[in-house]
């Protein structure tokens, strides 16, 4: 099985957006991690977003590479 990358840019696709919004979570947790000094509960609850957030957006760029495209309108 071939997995094309270019698959997984389909705009008509909600899951693509959500597949966005998860990686702008991303640059946001990073930022935030970046810039406040954190203690542990609250260091623990980023870790756990970030990982979260990591596995669901694995998880929805393969569903939108293994699926075939929307076709345009």
């Amino acid at each position: 099985m071939s997995v094309k990358l270019i698959r997984i840019y389909q705009p008509k696709n909600p899951v693509f957006w959500l597949m966005v919004v998860l990686n702008l979570l991303s640059l946001l947790l990073a930022w935030l991690t970046r810039n406040y000094p954190l203690n542990v509960m609250a260091s623990l609850v980023v870790v756990g977003f970030s990982i979260g957030n990591a596995l669901l957006g694995t998880y929805l760029a393969w569903r939108l590479v293994s699926t075939p495209a929307v076709a345009p309108i």
